[in-house]
C-alpha cells in the first residue's frame, strides 16, 4: 500500500462522493476510481460500496480508514520529527488526557516554550485512560495525562503536584443543592450521567467505583459522556446528575452547582511516556522543562 492511495482512499471516505473526493485531490475521476479499484485488489477486499451519487464504506472500508488514519498521522508526525532536527528548535508535540484543572500546569510549560521558540507547535488529544494510552502505544502520542490510579508498568512518569476533587454538578433548583456535600445514600437514588472511564474501566482507573463500593452496580446510570460540556447540557435538560471533577465548569452565575463527595474523593494525576522513547528535539526540550518543573 502505498501513503498516497491510502491518502486518497480517506478523501474519498471523508467526501462520500468519488467525483467530489477527485475535484478536491485534483485529479480525474476515471484515475482516482482506478487507484481505489487497485487498492481493493491488492488487499482482497471491496472497500467501498457505489451508488449512484455516493459511496458507502464496507466494514472492511472502515477497518482501513481506521488503520490509515493512523498511519497517515504517524507518517505525518515523523515527517515533522524530522524536518525539525536543525538548529532551531521548532516541530510538533502531541499531548493526550482528560479534562482537568492539572492542564494549567503543563500549559504553564508550553506557553513558556512557545515564547523561546516559536516554531514549537502543540497538539492536544482529549480522551479517557484507554484511549490515551492506546495512542501513546502507537506513536502518535507523545504524552499522556492521566488520572491515577493507573497501570504505570509500561511508562516512564512524573507525579504532578495538582488533585483533582470529584462530586455532583446539579441544577440549582435541585434539592440536593441545599446539601453542603453529597453522600453515596443520596446517589442511590438519582439519574446519573457519568464518563466512559467511570462506567466502563475495571480495576486501575476506576477510583469512583472503589469509593462508592458494592453497591456500585445499584447505581442508575443514564447516559455516558466524553466531555464534561456535553454532560452539563444534560445535566440543565433535568436528564440527570453529573458525577465530574470540580473546576471543570464554571457554576458562578449559572443554573447550575457542584457538590462535593462525602467522604472526600480526590485523585493525583501523572504526566507520563513511553519507557525507551526517542523524542524529536522539541518534546526532549518539554521533557526536560517538566522535569525541572515536577522533579524526577
Amino acid at each position: 500500500m502505498e501513503i498516497r492511495v491510502l491518502r486518497y482512499f480517506l478523501t474519498v471516505a471523508r467526501e462520500g462522493n468519488i467525483t467530489a473526493a477527485a475535484n478536491y485531490l485534483h485529479l480525474t475521476q476515471p484515475t482516482l476510481s482506478r487507484q481505489i479499484k487497485d487498492l481493493e485488489d491488492e488487499l482482497g477486499q471491496q472497500l467501498l460500496i457505489r451508488k449512484s451519487r455516493r459511496v458507502i464504506l464496507t466494514p472492511e472500508g472502515m477497518l482501513l480508514r481506521k488503520r490509515a488514519e493512523e498511519i497517515i498521522s504517524m507518517v505525518d508526525k515523523t515527517e515533522a520529527e524530522f524536518s525539525s532536527m536543525d538548529n532551531t528548535i521548532s516541530g510538533d508535540i502531541y499531548i493526550g488526557g482528560g479534562e482537568t484543572q492539572a492542564i494549567k500546569l503543563i500549559a504553564n510549560i508550553m506557553k513558556e516554550l512557545s515564547n523561546e521558540y516559536p516554531g514549537i507547535r502543540y497538539h492536544l488529544y482529549s480522551g479517557n485512560a484507554p484511549d490515551v494510552t492506546d495512542r501513546l502505544d502507537k506513536g502518535l502520542l507523545d504524552f499522556g495525562l492521566l488520572i491515577q490510579p493507573a497501570d504505570l508498568t509500561k511508562y516512564d512518569y512524573l507525579n504532578l503536584p495538582e488533585k483533582d476533587s470529584w462530586g455532583v454538578i446539579m441544577r440549582q433548583d435541585s434539592p440536593l443543592a441545599e446539601k453542603e456535600y453529597i453522600e453515596k445514600e443520596d446517589l442511590l437514588k438519582l439519574p446519573l450521567i457519568c464518563s466512559r472511564q467511570v462506567v466502563q474501566l475495571k480495576g486501575y482507573g476506576n477510583q469512583f467505583a472503589e469509593w462508592f463500593g458494592e453497591d456500585y452496580k445499584k447505581l442508575n446510570i443514564v447516559t455516558t459522556f466524553n466531555l464534561i460540556y456535553n454532560a452539563t447540557i444534560m445535566v440543565e435538560t433535568g436528564m440527570g446528575y453529573a458525577i465530574t471533577i470540580d473546576k471543570l465548569i464554571n457554576t458562578k452565575d449559572s443554573s447550575l452547582c457542584f457538590r462535593p463527595l462525602k467522604p472526600k474523593l480526590e485523585s493525583r494525576l501523572n504526566i507520563i511516556w513511553k519507557k525507551y522513547q526517542v523524542f524529536s528535539p522539541a518534546a526532549e526540550l518539554f521533557l526536560q522543562r517538566l522535569r525541572e518543573e515536577f522533579g524526577e
